[in-house]
């Protein structure tokens, strides 16, 4: 069976083809600047096997981007298949499932419909999903697709991680409360953790880091969320490449005068002009290395924030768990860069991590492509670093959810 994943952004839509008998992945590739009025669009395609296809055009809409995408997987020369019909199913990333869904769901008219009444929690995110939706619906009528929400996995939080400390009247009507995102990720390195240990999940407790332009920790007791940093919106907690994380609300009256700006301006700004980049000018953490480097001072203390506000909820999740198992590092950050790794886990010896720094470092030139332990062999907690797979948790989901419907 041929599965196809999507990922549909405001102005982009990434894509993975995978032949799930053996997990595989054909192709896979992303269209950038979707409807942008300036410049044109750009298409990066990847065939197993083959040189990348680049090339840059007009794309006026999501519709359009998906028939390039669905024209370039059956073309003659960069395709993998003969035909659309080839295509068994099609796995959508979607934002928000709010409590309404606590797994992934084949897209009926009752599910699109209550997709389109999510679409005011997840402003930013939930129109470009829904028209991910809408495209194939109209390009490739009558197969299946299935809808994977960010929020999902961290639908087992007790109320006491998940309520605001609001009149709980706003969480009844208006559904105000944490929800938490990338619930995907989270759940992948979890699995992927508890195999690599060979302990069950239900024995261990996790942390589990979700470190590239955005950033969320969860707090894993036995399988099960307890608690993670992104709330209402993936603008809370944790510092991001362009997002501030926590803040104090009393801000945002004071930043609209400052900057003559409205409140949803505001919340804009807070997530497209801060974090990283608006202490320092730098979204992506390499650069921001490379400003330490050159003696940058903005750089060096946005770096310490970053850091500490990992380390704090770390601790806040050790409280919570009672105890910990292994912290995984996962996504840009997590994965590739060692000095981030070396400076939490310093900050993190009065628990009992000790991380093997030369094995930790010797992964500074390296991609790693596998779960790997980089805990000294006396840590009281591993600390693992496992290559999150997403796209790999949307198609399995499909997949199955395909064969039951065809059953």
């Amino acid at each position: 069976m041929n599965i196809l994943v999507l990922n549909s952004g405001s102005s982009s839509l990434r894509y993975k083809l995978f032949a799930m008998e053996k997990e595989e992945a054909l192709a896979y590739g992303r269209v950038e600047r979707i409807g942008v009025p300036t410049g044109t669009a750009k298409i990066s395609h990847n065939k197993k096997g083959a040189e990348r296809y680049t090339k840059d055009m007009e794309i006026v809409n999501h519709e359009a981007a998906l028939q390039i995408v669905l024209n370039l997987l059956t073309d003659p020369k960069h395709g993998v298949l003969p035909d659309l019909a080839a295509i068994n199913a099609v796995g959508h990333r979607v934002l928000h499932g709010a409590e309404y869904y606590k797994e992934s769901v084949v897209i009926d008219e009752e599910v699109f419909a209550k997709l389109e009444e999510l679409k005011e929690l997840g402003p930013l995110h939930m129109p470009p999903n829904m028209m991910g939706i809408q495209a194939c619906r109209k390009l490739m009528p009558g197969v299946v697709q299935v809808a994977v929400f960010d929020t999902a996995f961290h639908q087992t939080m007790p109320k006491k991680a998940y309520l605001y400390a609001l009149p709980f009247e706003l969480y009844r009507k208006h559904r105000i409360r944490r929800y938490g995102f990338h619930g995907t990720s989270h759940r992948y390195i979890s699995e992927c953790a508890a195999k690599f240990l060979n302990r069950p999940a239900e024995e261990l407790k996790l942390i589990t880091m979700h470190l590239g332009n955005g950033c969320s920790m969860a707090a894993i007791d036995g399988g099960k969320v307890i608690d993670t940093s992104m709330g209402f919106t993936p603008l809370e907690g944790l510092v991001m490449g362009t997002r501030s994380g926590d803040i104090d609300p009393a801000v945002f009256p004071v930043l609209c005068r400052a900057k003559g700006i409205t409140v949803e301006e505001a919340v804009d700004y807070l997530n497209k002009k801060s974090g990283l980049l608006g202490m320092c000018g730098y979204s992506d953490m390499r650069d921001v290395y490379k400003a330490i480097a050159k003696g940058e001072e903005d750089a060096r203390i946005a770096y310490e924030i970053f850091v500490y506000r990992v380390v704090k909820y770390t601790g806040a999740y050790y409280a919570a768990l009672k105890g910990l198992d292994a912290l995984v590092f996962t996504a840009g950050i997590g994965e590739n860069e060692f000095q981030l790794r070396e400076d939490v886990c310093k900050e993190l010896e009065f628990m009992g991590v000790k991380l093997d720094y030369a094995l930790n470092r010797t992964k500074l030139e390296q991609t790693i492509f596998e779960p790997t332990d980089l805990s000294a062999p006396d840590s009281k907690i591993r600390v693992l670093v496992i290559p999150t797979d997403e796209e790999l948790v949307i198609a399995r989901d499909t997949h199955r959810l395909a064969m039951l419907s065809q059953a």
